[in-house]
């Protein structure tokens, strides 16, 4: 601690038990006798740049938008931790601005802002608290949340008031700094895979959990960048065949309070408080600066490898949480500026959950989330992100707006409209429900997709109407405004919930060790233990669980959409019945590369691998546009029909009963559109029969003119695929108890 943050420390009083509207303690207003020069500089770019100033001096310039700030501080510090104050005079368009001459990479920052402390209209500016700078590209230290580091007294008797009562005591030595970053790198060299979406299977992945086990990774690479960078990596998702890897939050995030308290720590990321800054923590090459430069190698050897990256993103709200959350950056810098406030303006309008909701509807905001996205496309590498929440970005006073100021800036934008957009469409707000709602240019998380084949493999589905909605790319859904059928991005798991492998072993949640009482995770998991809850010797209940991971991964990669797995789910990982491990940063999340070594979960890889490289060579199984269900031509084929076991065409009256068995026929004639040298597209035609009933069905297979022999392609009744079978048409074939077979059309 600084000898001038000595000075200005002061603890509030007891008196003020009811809170302090003029503000309890002292004003913060420190000069430094030391500081540097300070130059009028640029009010843009936000952030810290390094650069050649006046006469050809180097230094930064620092910019920082705080509207309804009175002043603001640039705090600097040198290696051993020395503070150093400057003010910046310039204010253009409510940026405060300067250059520094002489600040180089490397150097660490953060700000002080002047302003009102008045919670009661959401003026929350307190000096004592350094800010992390939201345009930071890199930062430094980790965030400990002890009280210091609140704006207002965490601890106050009267918690009630607690929000109210301003706390004096200086946060500096308690929080992370930004830390200036070289600008370089203009990725000439970088060839980016551009996969269309119809030929993407997405893979989601934790960064540090991908690799923390990896045998074949060096130690101390484990559980970092250069950790998925590494050969040993990026082979396993080369020959499993995905063509992009999706990962979990890797902005700048701060673990919670009350995870901190019981020893644990936020291992998901949802937590955000940096939207430029690669988490320091994932970095192996250091944290003040060499995270940008280890993150941009790790796309790179990602994009060799045909791979694109996708960035999971949460910028529906951010650490900071509720009024009763710490002051680490927005907060401090202008709450009323960039949180959503309820008429009583010390709360927050919370949509997503977690205290405090981004008021995306401000310009200034709204440029925060774009430049950040724009930055992470154009500087770091990615091809595309994921929003977390999305719904909530899309409100715009109130209720989800698909014309609100958010998604209308991403459709005009230049540079975000080509990437990859995928939408959770849903918050947790009124009428946050928002499946199948998104405009043309998004793809979204089909949770009805998810709900439909859990539901039919348990054997919980009424009828076969909704399983044949989602195996057919969901058109109740997305059949509109120019939408494709990869506007669907089709999953049964994903990292909030079950495993796949804990899917088929536990019916109900075992969170215990999340120190919540069981309390935390959904209780609507739609999962079946076939007959044992939780992990068992019993061989024949292995099979069978074993047999329904064939079943669920067959089914994903056969439906037409976007596929998405999850690290690990091809060799089945299991949490051990935690749906909720978002706070568990040890096995229970960490990928265990040793089950690749036990047959039964290597024959699942492989399976995997083949249905993954069957869907890369079949354009019919992954179609440009949805199935007209209309013979093109006088034999009266469709580019899709329906079965029944009986091999008859279903009626309108089957689709209504009771079944727990269909067949599915996919033309390889009838595919709509033209090659990239505008030839028709032609493919093998197939048929496949899911029967997800206890006892073995007779399925007919449909005659000429649907086909004259089949081939057994995929049985998912055998742990490993043998050699291929020929079936006539019109035969009765006796298909095992939850079985699909996939079967190639001969003619």
């Amino acid at each position: 601690m600084s000898s001038t943050a000595e000075q200005e420390s002061a603890t509030p009083l007891p008196e003020h038990a009811e809170g302090d509207p003029e503000g309890a303690g002292t004003r913060t207003t420190p000069r430094a006798a030391d500081s540097p020069p300070v130059w009028p500089g640029a009010p843009v770019p936000l952030g810290a740049r390094f650069r050649t100033g006046p006469g050809g001096v180097t230094g930064t310039n620092f910019a920082l938008w705080a509207g309804g700030a009175e002043a603001v501080d640039l705090c600097l510090f040198d290696d051993d931790g020395h503070e150093t104050r400057v003010t910046l005079t310039e204010l253009t368009h409510e940026v405060w601005h300067g250059f520094v001459p002489g600040v180089r990479p490397g150097r660490r920052y953060g700000y002080r802002v002047h302003g009102r402390w008045d919670p009661w209209t959401g003026a929350r500016w307190n000096p004592a608290k350094l800010l992390l700078d939201p345009y930071a590209r890199a930062v430094d230290g980790e965030f400990a949340l002890p009280p210091e580091v609140y704006g207002h007294v965490r601890d106050w008797p009267q918690q009630h008031v607690a929000d109210t009562v301003r706390d004096d005591r200086d946060s500096a030595p308690y929080v992370p700094k930004g830390v200036v970053v070289q600008d370089e790198d203009d990725w000439a060299d970088d060839q980016r895979p551009k996969t269309p979406w119809a030929d993407s299977v997405i893979y989601e992945l934790h960064v540090r959990g991908f690799t923390r086990r990896h045998p074949g990774v060096p130690p101390e690479l484990r559980g970092t960048y250069a950790g998925l960078a590494h050969p040993a990596a990026i082979d396993h998702l080369v020959k499993l065949g995905v063509t992009a890897v999706e990962l979990l939050p890797v902005h700048q995030f701060a673990h919670e309070d009350h995870l901190l308290r019981r020893g644990l720590r936020n291992y998901w990321g949802y937590n955000s408080i940096g939207y430029f800054a690669p988490h320091a923590a994932y970095a192996s090459a250091g944290t003040t600066g060499g995270q940008v430069g280890e993150f941009k190698r790790m796309v790179r050897a990602l994009h060799a490898a045909g791979i694109e990256v996708i960035l999971d993103v949460v910028y529906n709200h951010t650490a900071e949480a509720g009024e009763l959350g710490p002051t680490l950056s927005l907060k401090g810098i202008d709450n009323r500026g960039y949180y959503r406030l309820q008429e009583d303006a010390r709360r927050y309008a919370d949509y997503t959950g977690c205290g405090n909701t981004l008021h995306v509807v401000q310009p200034h905001v709204l440029r925060l989330i774009t430049d950040s996205l724009r930055y992470w496309v154009t500087e770091m590498g990615v091809d595309g992100f994921r929003f977390d929440l999305a719904a909530a970005l899309a409100r715009s006073m109130h209720d989800v707006d698909m014309l609100s100021p958010f998604l209308a800036v991403i459709a005009q934008d230049p540079v975000l409209r080509r990437v990859k957009l995928i939408a959770e469409p849903w918050d947790v707000g009124s009428g946050g429900y928002q499946v199948g709602a998104f405009p043309p240019l998004w793809t979204e998380w089909n949770d009805r997709y998810r709900g439909a084949v859990r539901d039919f493999w348990r054997g919980a589905l009424p009828d076969v109407r909704e399983m044949g909605y989602r195996l057919s790319g969901s058109s109740d859904l997305y059949a509109w405004g120019g939408r494709r059928p990869y506007a669907s991005v089709n999953f049964v798991t994903a990292h909030d919930g079950y495993t796949l492998r804990d899917l088929v072993s536990y019916e109900r949640k075992h969170n215990e060790a999340n120190g919540e009482g069981n309390r935390d995770g959904s209780d609507d998991n739609r999962s079946w233990n076939c007959g044992t809850e939780g992990e068992t010797a019993d061989e024949d209940v292995l099979a069978l669980r074993r047999r329904q991971l064939r079943n669920l991964m067959t089914t994903l990669l056969l439906s037409t959409g976007v596929p998405m797995l999850v690290a690990g789910d091809e060799m089945g990982r299991t949490q051990g019945g935690n749906n909720n491990a978002y706070c568990q940063d040890n096995e229970t999340s960490w990928v265990d590369w040793g089950l690749l070594d036990e047959p039964g979960w290597r024959d699942l890889f492989e399976l995997t691998a083949r249905l993954i490289e069957l869907r890369h060579r079949h354009p019919v199984l992954r179609r440009r546009a949805f199935f007209s269900g209309r013979a093109r031509s006088a034999d009266g084929i469709r580019d899709l029909a329906w079965f029944t076991a009986r091999g008859e065409e279903m009626t309108a009256a089957d689709w209504y009963a009771p079944a727990s068995t269909l067949g599915m026929y996919l033309s390889g004639r009838d595919i709509p559109g033209r090659d990239e040298r505008g030839e028709p597209v032609v493919d093998d035609s197939f048929l496949a029969v899911l029967h997800a009933g206890g006892e073995p069905v007779v399925f007919t297979l449909p005659g000429v003119p649907w086909a004259e022999r089949y081939e057994v392609v995929v049985d998912t009744s055998h742990e490993r695929q043998g050699e291929a079978a020929e079936l006539l048409a019109g035969a009765e074939v006796s298909v095992p108890a939850r079985t699909v077979l996939l079967l190639k059309v001969r003619s």
